[in-house]
């Protein structure tokens, strides 16, 4: 990896890394020049993903947790500082949720949205605030169209993406002081949940491809990590507090 990347000497941590997005914005971040530390629960997809990353020739090493628990997530955050000397990137992408009508909707599955989406993205700034500061880091967190849009059958998953857009902008607003940017990415990107949801549901599939002007879903590591390792580059350095919505043009049309 050449010290002209433009990450060369960064270090990223990605939640929910061993698949889909997670994925593929850790390998777009590696492809930069990006050590990344991949975490997640399930250490044999993060293993798959940390040797992805080493055939590119950047490094990786795995923090394997539930960002469901705060210490958890305090210690991923450690790690990732003790295994590079220093914390530049946090993309908070990992996020669980139940897909239901509103009406069906219980009280634990607001809470487990929740837990894993809000509750651990603030956690995780909070507990990365320190070394991201040092040189003025960069936070990408995850929303998504379904929230912005309202989509039928994500209550509790679109309550929990609209409550981190609000965590995003009051960090942008107090952390650039520190020269920290924190953005929110809404990805549209095939991974496995999507796909498991919407080959069930063929008649989806077709209706929600027919809403994209660009007539696909992204592809994880192209359509979206690159423009997630663009975001925290120096080439936005102007960049804080928005939300870039990654999904093919699907929320300009509703």
């Amino acid at each position: 990896m050449t010290e002209t990347a433009r990450l060369y000497g960064k270090t990223a941590l990605v939640t929910g890394a061993g698949q889909g997005v997670g994925r593929g914005i850790a390998l777009a971040l590696a492809g930069e020049g990006a050590t990344v530390v991949v975490a997640g629960r399930t250490e044999s997809k993060l293993r798959t993903v940390a040797e992805e990353i080493a055939a590119r020739g950047a490094r990786a090493h795995v923090v394997t947790g539930d960002v469901g628990r705060r210490e958890d997530v305090e210690r991923m955050v450690a790690e990732s500082v003790s295994a590079s000397g220093g914390l530049d990137i946090l993309v908070n992408n990992a996020q669980t949720s139940v897909q239901r009508l509103l009406k069906d909707t219980t009280a634990e599955d607001v809470d487990l949205a929740y837990r894993s989406g809000p509750l651990a993205t603030f956690h995780a700034m909070l507990a990365a605030l320190p070394h991201l500061r040092v040189n003025g880091g960069s936070v990408v967190n995850l929303g998504s169209s379904t929230a912005v849009l309202g989509d039928p059958g994500f209550g509790s998953y679109a309550m929990a993406k609209e409550a981190i857009r609000g965590l995003t902008r009051v960090a942008a607003r107090e952390w650039g002081a520190y020269g920290v940017r924190v953005n929110t990415i809404c990805p549209a990107a095939s991974s496995p949940a999507a796909d498991e949801y919407l080959q069930a549901r063929p008649e989806r599939l077709a209706r929600l491809t027919a809403e994209f002007p660009l007539g696909r879903l992204g592809e994880p590591v192209n359509d979206i990590g690159r423009a997630v390792a663009a975001l925290v580059s120096d080439d936005m350095a102007y960049l804080t507090g928005a939300t870039l919505m990654l999904d093919g043009g699907r929320t300009i049309i509703s």
